[in-house]
Parts: C-alpha cells; structure tokens; sequence
C-alpha cells in the first residue's frame, strides 16, 4: 500500500536549532532517500517552498478567487513529503522514523495512506482496500 510521509514544519522550532543538528537534518535526507531506495520502497519526494510564497483559490460565483499564503492560520505547515510503498502500516511508521525530522522535538512525520492514485488499475486500488 502507499503512504504519504509527511513532513511538517515548525519555523520556531527550526529557528531554534544549531547550523550543526540544521545540517545533519538536510543531509540525513539525502541517506534516508538512499536506504528506501535500495529498499524499493521508494515512489517520489518534494520539498515545498515556504507558505508565504503560495496561494490559496477558491471559487466563488463562478469565478476563481486567488488569496495570498496557506489555507489555515497556524505556525506549523506542511515542508514536503515522501511518497512511499510499504507492506504494512507499521512499516510506513518504520521508515517514517527514519526521516531526519522525526528525532527534532517539536516536527514530526504523518503518516497517511493513500486511497486513491491516477494510475489506479482496480476498484479495490481505488478505495485503497
């Protein structure tokens, strides 16, 4: 089944940490790509730009309305994501804790499975069941 890992920011959080646990983070991504691709496990990963620089749209009477920033108010938002085929849901959890993020006090890793897909070949694909 396939999992969105995904991982969700703190700025404050951030801020708060040495240039040092900073780079051991950014490049643990990089030997955290490397294992769950030799796993196979591996589908896709983004990295989202900050939410000052995105637009929300909504459509009203019919014509798009276009809003600067993210959809809720909050401090915390989404930073990216892993796009992950795991056996079971305990095994997402597993690789989810092996993303960098995950042993910073304050981010944390959603695991979510994913119940639809467009290159979805079957009924039960699909619903995700």
């Amino acid at each position: 089944m396939k999992y969105l890992l995904a991982m969700h920011m703190d700025p404050d959080v951030w801020d708060g940490l040495s240039e040092e646990t900073k780079d051991a983070v950014m490049t643990g991504h990089g030997e955290f790509i490397r294992r769950i691709r030799e796993s196979g496990e591996m589908i896709s990963t983004q990295a989202l730009d900050a939410p000052a620089k995105s637009a929300v749209v909504r459509v009203k009477d019919g014509q798009p309305a276009v809003t600067d920033g993210p959809f809720v108010e909050s401090k915390e938002f989404l930073a990216g994501f892993y796009l992950v085929e795991c056996a079971s849901h305990e095994r997402a959890c597993e690789v989810a804790a092996m993303i960098p993020d995950a042993g910073i006090e304050g981010l944390g890793i959603e695991v979510r499975p994913v119940v639809f897909f467009a290159d979805a070949e079957t009924e039960t694909e699909f619903t995700g069941g």
